[in-house]
C-alpha cells in the first residue's frame, strides 16, 4: 500500500496544532473572567503562532439590531494602530483624486477601477469615495457589500476630505458592526505589540462600544467579552475591569 506523505505530514501538523492549544486552554479557568490586563498578558502568554498573529475582541450586546436605534455601527483610529498595513482604494477624480495621492492611497481611480473589481481583482483592504462616486461605487454592491467594504458616510469612507480618510486607514483606523446576533469584533493590534499597547487600544474601544449603547436598550448591555489571538483560545474578559 501507497503512503500519502504529504497527508501524515499534515495529520502530524494537526496533532502538534491540538497539542499547543490544550497546553494554552491549560493556563486559562474557563470559569473566569479576567480583567483587561490579565486577559491580554494571557493572550500574549498562550500564542502559539509562528508568526505576528492578530489580537481580536469579541462582545455579544444585549441589543436588537432589528430596531433601527439599537443599530451599532462605526469606525475609530486606535491609539496604537493595528499593526495591519492597508491597502487603501479611492473613487475620486480630479484635485479629490490627487489629494488622495498625496495622502498615500494605493489605489485612485473611477470607472477603469469599477470594470477592474467586476472582473475578480479584490487586492485591497478599505475603499473610500467622494459623495459625487457613489452613483457609480454603488454598481458594486454585490461585491463589496458582502465584504464590507461598501463606502458608508457611518464609518467616514463616504466624505470630501479624503486626504484624512487615507491618513487614518493607513494610521489605525478600524470599523465596527454589530450583526444579526449582536456580535462585534474587532482587531486590536498584534501580539508584537507591548502589552500595554494592547490594553490601550482594548480601552479605547471599549469606551466607544459603551458610548454607542442604545437608550432603549434593556438589561446588561455587554453579555459576553472575549478577547482571543489567530488559532489562539478564547479568554473571558471582565467587562466592569474597565
Amino acid at each position: 500500500m501507497k503512503i500519502d506523505m504529504t497527508t501524515l505530514q499534515g495529520e502530524d501538523k494537526m496533532a502538534k496544532k491540538s497539542k499547543q492549544l490544550r497546553a494554552a486552554l491549560e493556563k486559562i479557568d474557563s470559569t473566569k473572567a479576567y480583567n483587561v490586563e490579565e486577559a491580554v498578558a494571557l493572550a500574549k502568554e498562550t500564542n502559539f503562532a509562528k508568526f505576528d498573529a492578530t489580537v481580536e475582541v469579541a462582545y455579544n450586546l444585549n441589543i436588537d439590531v432589528k430596531k433601527a436605534d439599537q443599530q451599532i455601527r462605526g469606525a475609530m483610529v486606535l491609539p496604537n494602530g493595528t499593526g495591519k498595513t492597508q491597502r487603501v482604494l479611492v473613487f475620486a477624480r480630479g484635485a479629490k483624486a490627487e489629494e488622495a495621492k498625496e495622502a498615500g492611497a494605493d489605489f485612485v481611480g473611477e470607472d477603469d477601477l469599477v470594470q477592474k473589481i467586476n472582473s475578480g481583482w479584490l487586492d485591497f483592504d478599505v475603499v473610500i469615495a467622494t459623495p459625487d462616486m457613489m452613483a457609480i461605487v454603488g454598481r458594486l454592491g454585490r461585491v463589496l457589500g458582502p465584504r464590507n467594504l461598501m463606502p458608508n458616510p457611518k464609518t467616514g469612507t463616504v466624505t470630501m476630505d479624503v486626504a484624512k480618510a487615507v491618513e487614518e486607514s493607513k494610521g489605525g483606523k478600524i470599523t465596527y458592526r454589530a450583526d444579526k446576533a449582536g456580535n462585534v469584533q474587532a482587531i486590536i493590534g498584534k501580539v508584537s505589540f507591548d502589552a500595554d499597547k494592547l490594553v490601550e487600544n482594548f480601552k479605547a474601544f471599549n469606551d466607544v462600544i459603551a458610548k454607542a449603547k442604545p437608550a432603549t436598550a434593556k438589561g446588561t448591555y455587554i453579555t459576553n467579552l472575549v478577547l482571543t489571538t489567530t488559532q489562539g483560545p478564547g479568554i473571558k474578559v471582565d467587562a466592569n475591569s474597565f
